[in-house]
């Protein structure tokens, strides 16, 4: 019988499918790899599931995507025509367009609270940072999914609100009326406008996306799950990742799933009416609900600041807040203190309470 060089016996070579598949693609690392991988088990164990629905709800929509691409031609002559097709003709054509717009806002909310669950809990903290960065860097593209989708189905909500939205880009100096014309393809919103953003939505910001998405998901792995502060003193519980961790996500996937369904179901997306450009803007037009608080900052911004136009301030602002926010790990390696826990923890409240009432005040308000 052959033996082992060593002298050792050779184990034998498993059997089936599993053996040859483990003879071609090393099944047993990856099996001891996921024996290995186990979640801290503390009082905001809840918040680890965030990021995983917000990647089923990804998911979602690139499946509902797909399908509706199948019938979705981009035009200001067709896309709205599609569309209405889509609702009108097309078997659950309807249902497969509700889930694509709901998943889209609830993958923003998981989003969301995925963020300020890894601020409030420090997740951040060495080595961990660049994990928040590309993290961080993953919402602002899916709020760029928000803002290119919401124009495909040129219907006249979503043509005055892109308007509103570009014009706010336009008024960046130096780089803001080249990045208007860019974004637009000339000074007004029109067919050509309707075509970029449908590349947009379609191929650069997906593929942005997944590239991103696997560099976070890789250095998870590789780090895994923040531990407690608390911990680095004293090592608390830990739950195997494999099969108990992964059981409880597939099941808040199933519950998450049946949500959707029930949203899609009884508050179907509605297509409003053909976007004409030479028509007055209707009443209420408003952004989507993420971006309700910078919007409604800018309308009651007054028209100058110390002799500075406001709304430039107030996009030169946001930006400044944006890049404070991706470096918090950076800031935040001198507050290990208690006082300087507090700070953040002051200020990630600030951020919240912020963001929640100028959210509100921009949809009872607009």
């Amino acid at each position: 019988m052959a033996g082992h060089p060593e002298g050792r016996p050779t184990p034998a070579p498993s059997r089936g499918l599993h053996g040859w598949l483990d003879a071609r693609y090393q099944l047993e690392g990856l099996r001891g790899f996921l024996a290995e991988k186990s979640v801290p088990v503390t009082r905001h164990f809840f918040l680890y599931y965030f990021g995983g629905v917000a990647l089923f709800l990804f998911i979602i929509q690139v499946l509902t995507g797909i399908l509706l691409l199948l019938y979705y031609r981009a035009g200001s002559d067709a896309s709205f025509e599609s569309v209405r097709f889509i609702v009108s003709q097309v078997k659950f054509g309807w249902l497969v367009r509700s889930i694509h717009s709901w998943s889209a806002n609830l993958m923003a909310l998981s989003a969301f609270l995925h963020m300020f669950s890894v601020y409030f809990t420090r997740a951040y903290r060495p080595p961990r940072e660049l994990s928040w960065v590309t993290g961080f860097l993953l919402l602002v593209l899916v709020m760029g999914f928000g803002f290119s989708g919401y124009l495909l189905p040129w219907n006249e909500l979503a043509f005055f609100a892109t308007k509103v939205g570009t014009d706010i880009v336009g008024v960046l100096p130096f780089i803001g009326h080249p990045l208007l014309v860019l974004l637009r393809g000339g000074d007004e919103v029109t067919g050509a406008t309707l075509s970029r953003f449908f590349g947009i939505h379609v191929a650069v910001l997906p593929g942005l996306f997944t590239v991103v998405l696997a560099l976070h998901l890789l250095m998870i792995q590789r780090q895994g799950m923040a531990e407690p502060v608390e911990w680095e003193r004293t090592p608390g519980r830990r739950m195997p990742f494999f099969p108990h961790f992964m059981l409880r996500d597939l099941l808040l996937w199933v519950v998450v799933l049946n949500i959707l369904a029930v949203l899609a179901v009884l508050f179907p997306w509605g297509l409003g009416q053909k976007a004409d450009a030479f028509a007055s803007a209707p009443a209420g037009i408003r952004p989507e609900w993420y971006f309700l608080f910078m919007f409604q900052t800018l309308k009651l911004l007054p028209a100058r600041i110390a002799g500075i136009e406001g709304e430039l301030l107030g996009v030169l602002g946001f930006g400044a807040a944006g890049l404070a926010w991706l470096l918090v790990p950076f800031f935040d390696r001198g507050a290990d203190s208690g006082r300087g826990r507090s700070a953040m923890r002051l200020i990630g409240v600030a951020v919240v309470v912020y963001m929640i009432v100028f959210t509100v005040l921009g949809w009872v308000l607009a």
